[in-house]
């Protein structure tokens, strides 16, 4: 399972029509445009009998933020560009988002550990995986490509709990499965 922020449906067109053209280039693995998301926490393995508690601390979490602004923008590389395995699309946030996305990272990660699952312990690092490389290489003009992309601004509201099944999706990618969602409590600012 993993809490993220799912864009809406017209972020993610637009990210998949500038994407569409570029996909035959490259030997990328790349994302289903349906998968796209930036994780909040990843949960890993999560017993039936915690998901109530869950649910309910994910909601307590949720309703101490405020809605943002937000938009797809930029892109960069993991590890880096010399060495890429993995090609991600940025987040463009004013210093409000900037706060409330990580407060909405440290409140789910804080939600799960506060019900007995372990919790991915990375630093949280805001992005979109767009495509997975099969060893590493260098992306450089991926990466200056993806920094002259902006997406269309929209007002992050809700946080989704997922459930990932791993290779029951085409090709044997994961599929998705929305537990819950929910609403940030305070007033969206846009």
């Amino acid at each position: 399972m993993f809490v993220a922020l799912v864009p809406p449906d017209d972020a993610v067109e637009h990210l998949d029509e500038f994407l569409a053209a570029r996909r035959d280039a490259g030997e990328f693995r790349w994302a289903a445009s349906g998968q796209f998301h930036v994780t909040l926490a990843f949960l890993g393995s999560v017993e039936d009998r915690r998901v109530d508690e869950l649910v309910e601390r994910l909601g307590r979490a949720a309703a101490r933020r405020t809605g943002f602004g937000v938009r797809v923008a930029g892109g960069g590389a993991f590890p880096n560009v010399g060495r890429a395995r993995v090609l991600w699309a940025g987040l463009d946030l004013d210093a409000h988002g900037e706060t409330e996305l990580g407060r909405l990272a440290v409140g789910a990660r804080a939600a799960a550990s506060r019900t007995g699952i372990a919790v991915d312990g990375q630093r949280f690092r805001p992005h979109i995986t767009l495509a997975r490389l099969g060893h590493p290489a260098e992306v450089t003009s991926w990466v200056r490509l993806l920094d002259t992309y902006a997406g269309p601004s929209w007002v992050a509201d809700r946080v989704v709990l997922i459930e990932s099944h791993l290779g029951e999706g085409p090709r044997r990618t994961p599929r998705y499965e929305q537990v819950d969602d929910f609403r940030l409590g305070g007033a969206p600012r846009g």
